[in-house]
């Protein structure tokens, strides 16, 4: 067994639908879309989004964490720990040194930003939380979960915008290639249900206005789509050397077998319009996992819901395969959670390679006549003898990120 190969050993998922891995993969079965009014975005021009319901914060992690943690890092540390029991670990009995944190995030503490800057510009600054600097310096989310679990190895986020969970993905595979360290918390955790970005993404005309139909309103590769939908979340996986996880007896849920990235460097906000980019990095990812572009039984998509965004994956994802898989799109049920979504559409790659079902796509009634791709929708799709996934993300300025996922 080469030490190259890269086992999934346990999931963390936080996402509106639903906290656990079961419980999401459930309602993704639904095909049931979670957006709904928010009451955090009243009054804005855009006042819907998928949220994470019930987190409960102070009773998963502690009134003392939860108080010192934004959002997005409560939830990063709920979805570790539940990925950590899931692979079997015991983190009091593991190696410290040789257990990492990788986590991609695409910014930090935008939820208790707004107040603490209004404390300051009220002249209140004997207001401002001590906890703001550690609270919104990005690598904390990391450093909290190390924390947490003990895992004294490197430990560290990358940005990559919408790609960012993807991007830690592969960035902890290659930690592990290189035998630095036996075990990596990967994934991304991401909530941009504030205000801000949502006046943010609405002023850039990203986000739906579908005010009187929010269920309706996320509906990727659709002919009526106009934006997608702000959402939250956090995906994590626990990623192990596979000899070593053998060698402790693990469950293997499938193997990372390829990652691949790549830069437009053609738009700040807007895809290069061929999908060349993101075909270069499905490619890459295709070449490192040492697989041909007919292996592949699956597609999870970035799938937005935007017209520009989708009509590029759609580009990319015909050049690389001709004729391509059958294709999923997870925000179409939960939105789109940033940093965490490649994370999140990673792990529920997994569980479709587990399961051999192709969770469907919501919303999807009329499709974009000039997108030509076999899109799950409806109902799930059996898929039998499925033995190989790409699961693909981009993000502003270009980025892109795609990973092979492979059955045992």
């Amino acid at each position: 067994m080469s030490r190259h190969e890269v086992a999934v050993t346990g999931l963390g998922l936080v996402t509106p639908a639903g906290i656990g891995a079961g419980p999401t993969w459930a309602h993704f079965l639904s095909g049931a879309p979670t957006a709904a009014p928010d009451p955090d975005l009243a009054g804005l021009e855009v006042d819907f989004s998928c949220r994470v319901g019930e987190l409960d914060a102070a009773g998963r992690l502690g009134g003392r964490l939860a108080r010192r943690l934004d959002r997005f890092g409560q939830m990063a540390v709920i979805a570790a720990r539940e990925a950590v029991a899931d692979a079997g670990l015991d983190p009091a009995a593991w190696d410290g040194p040789r257990v990492a944190v990788v986590l991609g995030v695409s910014s930090n503490s935008v939820a208790t930003y707004p107040v603490e800057y209004g404390r300051l510009a009220a002249g209140r600054p004997d207001l401002v939380s001590a906890l703001m600097l550690p609270r919104s310096v990005p690598n904390m989310v990391a450093g909290e979960v190390s924390m947490d679990l003990g895992a004294r190895g490197p430990s560290f986020v990358v940005s990559t915008a919408c790609a960012s969970g993807t991007t830690a993905l592969g960035v902890a595979r290659d930690l592990l290639r290189s035998a630095a360290c036996d075990i990596v918390i990967s994934g991304g955790s991401d909530s941009h249900r504030t205000p801000m970005s949502a006046t943010s993404f609405t002023r850039l005309g990203a986000l739906s206005r579908r005010r009187g139909d929010p269920g309706g309103a996320s509906r990727p590769f659709d002919a009526d789509r106009d934006g997608f939908v702000l959402g939250e979340g956090a995906g994590i996986l626990v990623l192990e050397r596979e000899e070593y996880a053998r060698a402790r007896g693990a469950r293997v849920l499938a193997r990372l077998s390829g990652h691949g990235a790549s830069c437009d460097a053609h738009h700040y906000a807007a895809p290069s319009p061929d999908g060349d980019g993101l075909g270069r990095a499905v490619r890459a990812a295709l070449d490192d996992a040492g697989l041909a572009p007919g292996d592949i039984g699956h597609v999870n998509a970035h799938g937005t819901s935007t017209v520009l965004n989708d009509t590029a994956e759609a580009a990319a994802l015909h050049a690389v395969f001709r004729r391509p898989p059958p294709v999923t799109a997870n925000k179409s049920v939960i939105g789109h959670s940033v940093g965490a979504a490649g994370a999140i559409e990673a792990a529920l790659t997994v569980l479709t390679l587990r399961h051999g079902v192709v969770p469907p796509t919501a919303n999807l009634d009329r499709m974009d006549g000039a997108i030509a791709l076999d899109v799950v929708t409806k109902v799930p799709r059996p898929v039998p003898g499925l033995r190989a996934a790409v699961s693909v993300s981009s993000g502003f300025g270009g980025q892109n990120a795609a990973v092979v996922l492979t059955a045992v």
